[in-house]
């Protein structure tokens, strides 16, 4: 009877993590789209800023004075030698990630994003010559061709949001990759992770969004008479954007890497969903078809993951990509459970 209680509790805990996850990740995306269409606040780089400094603050608050989490302790030149590089990258990440969403709708930059896995595994095989079993290249096809129908069908096509959200794929991957070696030896969690790199992609990014979107902004403040909401939601969206970053803290923590990999694919049904439900962007028969056929590929993807992984004899993943390696398949170093880290 016990047993059978604590496997119940096991259950709910794991509905309630990855509800929780959905709603702040579908939330941000769909603030942060509401606020480059319907308040007309088009400067992706000031709402990333914004974004980093509320995850910095809300992350020392958690790490230093509510004491959620143990603060990981990193060597002074570690910071610059290892966390600043990830954190340049992390930064080009979700900026790259806004820049996206400003210029196409949400079910198109979340469909673009799913070709995350096949563009690990292509950089790792180009620049890392690293060999993978043949079955996770057969799992790349359906992400490949629904990309490709879905980008064909897609009605409000725009070349330079399209770019932004691929090159934001080949970011995550570098971010994913770069882990391997730079991260090596610490074992952050997605607080910590926040904790160390937001202050420098706040950092990094200042300069850029003040020099480049600095006029915008003060013209757009005096072109507004009622600024009040606005600014409510464009903050509001930075303290959510922390509280997705703890929302997958506590989903990793409450289910495994199987039902991750399927959530994050319903995950981005949902949030296709609810954005056309608001934003009531029209979307083809054609073009749901080829997002369906992504995320099957994407679940298809993690389960020959999974499998592999689970096979006796599968080597481990090397420490770095630069290791010497022989010619045994070996499976991609794809992080799923961190690449939504705002």
């Amino acid at each position: 009877m016990e047993e059978n209680r604590l496997c119940q509790w096991s259950v709910i805990r794991s509905v309630l993590a990855i509800l929780q996850w959905w709603g702040f990740n579908v939330t941000v995306i769909i603030m942060n789209k509401w606020i480059f269409q319907k308040l007309d606040f088009k400067f992706p780089l000031t709402v990333s800023c914004i974004h980093f400094i509320c995850s910095a603050i809300g992350a020392y608050i958690a790490i230093r004075i509510l004491k959620i989490k143990p603060l990981i302790e990193v060597d002074p030149e570690d910071r610059w030698r290892r966390i600043f590089p990830m954190s340049f990258v992390f930064c080009i990440n979700i900026v790259l990630g806004n820049v996206s969403l400003r210029y196409i709708p949400v079910s198109f930059m979340q469909t673009i994003k799913s070709f995350t896995p096949a563009t690990t595994v292509i950089l790792q095989w180009l620049v890392w010559r690293k060999h993978f079993d043949w079955r996770i290249w057969a799992s790349l096809v359906p992400i490949v061709g629904g990309i490709l129908l879905t980008s064909i069908t897609e009605l409000s096509f725009n070349v330079f949001g399209f770019c932004a959200a691929l090159f934001g794929c080949l970011a995550t991957s570098t971010k994913t990759i770069l882990a391997e070696s730079l991260l090596h030896g610490y074992k952050f969690d997605s607080i910590n992770t926040v904790y160390y790199m937001a202050p420098f992609a706040t950092m990094i990014l200042a300069v850029p969004a003040l020099l480049l979107e600095g006029p915008g902004v003060i013209y757009w403040f005096q072109t507004h008479q009622s600024i009040g909401l606005p600014l409510i939601i464009i903050l509001s969206s930075g303290v959510l954007a922390f509280c997705l970053n703890f929302s997958i803290f506590y989903v990793i923590h409450s289910t495994t890497a199987v039902t991750f990999n399927v959530a994050g694919n319903l995950k981005v049904a949902v949030a296709v969903m609810v954005s056309w439900l608001i934003f009531r962007n029209p979307i083809p028969a054609l073009n749901a078809f080829g997002c369906g056929v992504t995320l099957l590929g994407c679940t298809f993807y993690g389960y020959v993951r999974h499998k592999l992984s689970q096979q006796p004899g599968t080597p481990r993943t090397p420490r770095t990509p630069r290791t010497p390696r022989n010619r045994i398949e070996m499976l991609p170093l794809v992080n799923d459970k961190l690449d939504d880290k705002v």
